[in-house]
């Protein structure tokens, strides 16, 4: 039988003989775990953060072993006194609890997904996948050409008040990530790096430019039909949109043209994800599997006017609508895609080790005093 031994950094485990973890055959065994961090520092001090550390250390020796979360059978907790078990239950939760992790082994469509979109922060946690990738897009910078000139090539040009009575922006809070992404570029000095993790002094100065913008937006649109309609009737002449509505504005003839700009832009996807209590996940696997071929993609994609997240999807999507491939930008190359900040849900945790971010809660509330 195969044995192998997985360090952890306490400096307890040559003194003691013990190690983080063992693999032997087909089984991982992961010792007690104490909420110690890497830098010897003291531990946490409520038992939620301690238990979340435990889950970190206890996480990152099953990938060291070729295991995650989603292998685990079984976890044992010692709670010193009953009143802390709330905030452990609720870190215990945060990795195991309502949505079943997923087995991309028995999803081959799977390996011919944009890298991007295999184990993206949205669906995957910690090396865990908690969903599949299903189809993405790109929140572009949509402009009528015949009166937009020079044509634009910043978001910047939703801040600029020449601009005031043309503009249209989506009414949604995360709207916030595409100023915040916009800042990042234009005042460096922010230290933005992630436009979903803001600490209050950088989630401030966003707010101040949306403020600013607010008087220069005709309508904020609902749903992308508002959008076309807005474009159609003149009524706006730029506003951030989806590569749906240019497409559609350009089947009518309507002179428009998107563009990502120079700082880049954000972007969704959507996820398929089973239920912790799913009645019958073997048919749930064979949907997900199904679901992530190629011409099932491809079908898809062109039926809801997104693009999707298959590679492989492109010669099916030709064959459906001669064109459609490039026109989603199914076919675009590696640089393009890394240009996109994916949507991810802003939470406290920085994902720097500090705990100071905005979260999402906070931004709602923000966007609707904004907007209202």
């Amino acid at each position: 039988m195969e044995r192998r031994s997985i360090s952890g950094h306490s400096p307890y485990e040559p003194i003691m003989g013990y190690c983080r973890a063992v693999v032997a055959g087909e089984h991982v065994y992961v010792a007690g775990t104490a909420p110690i961090p890497v830098d010897g520092a003291a531990p946490p001090d409520d038992a939620y953060e301690q238990m979340r550390l435990c889950l970190e250390i206890v996480g990152e020796a099953l990938g060291r072993a070729g295991a995650s979360f989603e292998d685990v059978v079984r976890t044992r907790v010692f709670v010193t006194d009953p009143v802390h078990f709330e905030g452990i239950a609720r870190a215990h939760g945060e990795v195991f609890r309502d949505v079943r992790p997923v087995n991309i082994k028995l999803i081959p469509g799977w390996n011919a997904f944009i890298e991007q979109l295999k184990s993206p922060a949205h669906n995957t946690v910690k090396g865990v996948h908690y969903g599949v990738s299903l189809q993405w897009g790109p929140n572009t910078l949509l402009y009528n050409t015949q009166k937009v000139k020079p044509a634009p090539t910043t978001w910047g040009a939703l801040y600029d008040p020449a601009n005031k009575g043309k503009i249209t922006v989506p009414l949604n809070p995360i709207q916030i990530a595409d100023a915040a992404l916009f800042l990042s570029k234009q005042r460096p000095n922010l230290g933005i790096t992630d436009p979903y993790e803001l600490n209050k002094t950088q989630f401030d100065a966003v707010i101040a430019l949306l403020k600013e913008q607010k008087p220069l937006v005709k309508t904020y649109w609902s749903f992308a039909s508002d959008e076309i309609t807005a474009f159609k009737n003149g009524d706006v002449t730029m506003g951030a949109a989806w590569p749906y509505q240019t497409l559609t504005l350009q089947a009518d003839k309507v002179p428009v043209k998107e563009i990502i700009p120079k700082e880049g832009a954000t972007g969704w996807a959507d996820t398929w994800m089973i239920a912790k209590k799913a009645k019958h996940p073997n048919c749930a696997y064979l949907w997900m599997k199904w679901v992530s071929t190629p011409k099932v993609q491809a079908e898809q994609a062109l039926g809801f006017g997104e693009t999707p997240a298959n590679t492989k999807a492109c010669p099916f999507m030709d064959k459906i609508q001669a064109g459609s491939c490039a026109q989603y930008h199914a076919n675009a190359p590696g640089a393009y895609f890394k240009s996109i900040k994916f949507w991810k849900t802003p939470v406290a945790d920085c994902g720097n080790g500090k705990k100071n971010c905005i979260d999402y809660g906070q931004w709602q509330s923000a966007w609707t005093r904004i907007t209202g």
